[in-house]
């Protein structure tokens, strides 16, 4: 068995990607990427972080949060995954017995550029995979708040952004 060594930085947002398992598209349809919103957000009221950003693609998601506990990370992945399972219609996964891969992949945000690099890929994500031709096309992520706020300009995320090139094992 594999040892994973979580690290876990105070005031750092940390970033997140969870696979299901063997990559089936189990979040394909529209009212699973809403039962995964929806359970991230009640597991945001069980535990103290915010959201800074997420994308929630057909076999995988992205995600940003800022926990005021940075040790409970693991716990809130676990709820997540766990609430997400029970909820999952069953007949979608009896075949393989699971809905997420057993692991999930973290990175500890450094600087304000690597936070901008993260939150540019998480958004550039949807066209990346095919899911739609312009980021702001895309309803299952964050971009449209951080549009919203001015953080975006119209437009964005035509071309590729610069920095996000291999930044995320795929």
């Amino acid at each position: 068995m594999t040892h994973i060594r979580r690290y876990f930085v105070h005031h750092a947002p940390i970033f997140i990607t969870a696979v299901c398992h063997r990559r089936q598209p189990y979040l394909k349809c529209d009212e699973h990427k809403a039962l995964l919103l929806l359970v991230m957000r009640e597991v945001k009221g069980e535990w103290p972080f915010r959201m800074v950003g997420y994308v929630i693609l057909d076999e995988h998601f992205h995600w940003l949060i800022l926990s005021q506990a940075p040790e409970s990370f693991p716990l809130i992945m676990q709820s997540v995954k766990l609430r997400f399972a029970r909820r999952f219609p069953r007949v979608e996964w009896h075949a393989t017995g699971h809905v997420w891969q057993r692991r999930y992949w973290d990175h500890i945000i450094r600087n304000d550029n690597d936070l901008q690099r993260h939150l540019d890929y998480i958004h550039y994500n949807p066209v990346k995979h095919g899911l739609a031709k312009a980021v702001a096309d895309y309803r299952w992520s964050s971009f449209g708040e951080y549009f919203q706020r001015g953080m975006y300009l119209a437009g964005w995320g035509e071309t590729m952004p610069k920095g996000i090139e291999g930044l995320v094992p795929e």
